[in-house]
């Protein structure tokens, strides 16, 4: 039986649909109900996304199942036991700068682009491929195969979790959203704001707006602020101190009057919030100007002291007491994806990934006696927990002899990262692919593309791991 040549068959095929998914704007927005009465949970952009996966897959052959428009699967053979593969067609924001429209789906130098193409609606399109190639192989499972698809994993996980509650989970799998050749751990993740209302501002220097960032797990590319004075000497101090920032500190910071007012820029480096050291940051920029201004509240000052002193460029937690590590996945990450200041109240957006050895709870106890300090108020928004996976067991050593297959590449171990995939939202998951070592990472970012061989070659190996995760003697058990 020899279904990867189909594979090669169903090329044209295939890349025609990434892209027909890629040029459909799948970022979570507002719900929406039809004139009908029909919910979109996550809006119309990933309403869409997803009415055009399950059409494709029934157009290949299987049968697929919608679960509300809170998500769906699409399923291959029959079997007691179910082989799940996890993952989603929601995109983060476009955000700006790209060479060609994010939504495009442009062919260029061997590469397809747009916002999705790695994360995660190219992996998912070379899943549901890897399912027709042993499919027309004439191929029978042992054990079915379950494509689920999620909606919101960017952002709140409602749908994964709706889903479950309505659907049996698999007995084990993976998910094709991270790195190959394998991963057997993911930091946990938990996101929170700190916050602190401030008195009415009045006289001397004022502070008008500030806002930063367009997604708590993206580095801040850009930042903004309003000031007020009647001093145009102020003014002309902000603007000196910010042609310091831009010759001295190599920071994107500028200014422009507007109205009575003058407003501020900053421009950083956009970056997966799980790899903040990879970015920079725009709102930390931001926080260190506005520190060297005197505003006339006191306590404005202050909560920029606060920021400065405790999170500041430190994208590890240290300052602020949680600068927890360990051997197995390294250092905790500490990313503000957003800032928010309106009508008396400063909030930041906060998300953090700490070492599978490490709790939520510790994090937090760290924390909190900063915070009590400066009177800042957190707000608990979610948190998802660590998963491990024993670099020996069977799951792992045969993904990663697959991948060592059909790369070559037996040099590439597996890995614990900062990201969070579905790995958490199913018992006995793991990430497996689709960058592969050495391979820039876009995700997240302007640019955002996948290499065609490589999505081929993904596509082959996510074929061959359905082959054998399905077979009647692999075992999984949770002592692995």
């Amino acid at each position: 039986m020899d279904y990867i040549k189909n594979i090669d068959l169903n090329k044209d095929l295939q890349i025609e649909t990434l892209q027909d998914l890629v040029s459909i704007k799948s970022v979570v927005s507002d719900p929406v109900t039809t004139r009908e009465g029909e919910l979109f949970p996550f809006g119309e952009g990933v309403q869409d996304a997803f009415a055009c996966f399950l059409k494709k897959a029934k157009e290949l052959g299987f049968e697929t199942k919608n679960i509300d428009n809170y998500g769906g699967h699409v399923d291959f053979g029959q079997g007691t036991e179910t082989v799940g593969i996890l993952g989603h067609l929601d995109v983060v924001p476009e955000g700006e700068g790209w060479s060609f429209a994010p939504y495009s789906a442009a062919v260029s130098d061997g590469y397809i682009y747009g916002r999705g193409t790695l994360d995660d609606k190219g992996p998912m399109v070379a899943a549901l491929y890897a399912m027709k190639a042993l499919k027309d192989a004439g191929y029978e499972p042992a054990k079915k195969v379950r494509l689920i698809v999620g909606l919101d994993e960017e952002t709140e996980w409602k749908g994964m979790e709706y889903y479950f509650a309505r659907q049996p989970m698999p007995d084990y799998g993976f998910t094709p959203d991270a790195d190959f050749p394998a991963l057997n751990g993911e930091k946990g993740m938990m996101v929170f704001e700190i916050a602190r209302k401030l008195p009415k501002q009045s006289g001397g220097l004022t502070l008008r707006s500030l806002s930063g960032g367009s997604a708590t797990n993206m580095v801040a590319e850009k930042a903004r602020a309003v000031v007020n004075s009647d001093s145009s000497e102020t003014y002309s101090q902000i603007k000196e101190l910010a042609a310091a920032f831009r010759t001295e500190r190599g920071f994107k910071v500028n200014t422009k009057g507007v109205g009575k007012s003058l407003e501020i820029t900053v421009e950083g480096k956009s970056a997966h919030g799980a790899y903040p050291q990879a970015g920079v940051n725009a709102i930390s920029v931001m926080m260190e100007f506005l520190g060297n201004l005197n505003f006339s509240s006191d306590e404005l000052n202050v909560f920029f002291d606060f920021y400065r002193r405790y999170i500041g460029f430190d994208v590890n937690g240290k300052n602020l007491g949680c600068g927890f590590e360990d051997a197995q996945s390294g250092k905790l990450t500490l990313n503000v994806g957003l800032v928010h200041y309106d009508k008396g109240s400063i909030t930041l957006n906060i998300n953090v990934r700490y070492p599978v050895t490490v709790t939520e709870e510790q994090v937090y106890e760290g924390i909190l006696p900063t915070l009590n300090e400066y009177d800042m108020g957190l707000i608990k928004v979610s948190g998802k927990p660590s998963v491990y996976m024993a670099p020996d067991s069977p799951m792992i050593k045969t993904l990663v002899g697959i991948y060592q297959k059909h790369t070559g590449d037996t040099e590439s171990k597996p890995i614990v990262i900062g990201g969070g995939t579905y790995a958490k939202a199913a018992k006995n998951i793991i990430a497996f692919g689709g960058i592969f070592p050495g391979d820039e990472d876009r995700m997240h970012q302007k640019d955002e593309r996948i290499s065609i061989d490589r999505f081929m070659t993904m596509t082959k190996i996510y074929a061959e791991a359905i082959y054998q995760l399905t077979q009647e003697d692999f075992t999984f058990t949770e002592e692995e």
